[in-house]
């Protein structure tokens, strides 16, 4: 299942929402809504910085980590950067394709 690494930083909404519920309240239900899209969460630490959380999420598919992020967003706690994770794999796989490519200037 393709991985994806979410970071999160919330609103002075989402902050409130954090400290009324606290850490645990959000995993919940990061983890439920992981649940709800056919995916799971296999790590969430919080920071603090421009960065408040990082999920890491397997999902189904590109557009459901997509539905998940546009959620998130909409929900007005917290806005979103969703990354494609890569395994050693993937990456080897991509080097060994052969793409034409012509630099700028070149």
């Amino acid at each position: 299942m393709p991985r994806y690494l979410i970071m999160a930083s919330y609103t002075a909404e989402g902050a409130r929402g954090l400290l009324k519920e606290g850490a645990s309240g959000r995993v919940g239900a990061i983890e439920q809504m992981a649940k709800a899209s056919g995916g799971s969460v296999e790590a969430i630490y919080f920071a603090f910085g421009k960065t408040d959380v990082f999920v890491v999420v397997d999902a189904p598919d590109a557009a459901t980590a997509a539905a998940i992020s546009i959620t998130v967003n909409a929900g007005g706690g917290a806005t979103t950067r969703t990354i494609p994770l890569l395994t050693v794999e993937e990456v080897d796989a991509a080097t060994r394709k052969a793409i034409s490519y012509r630099p700028p200037g070149a």
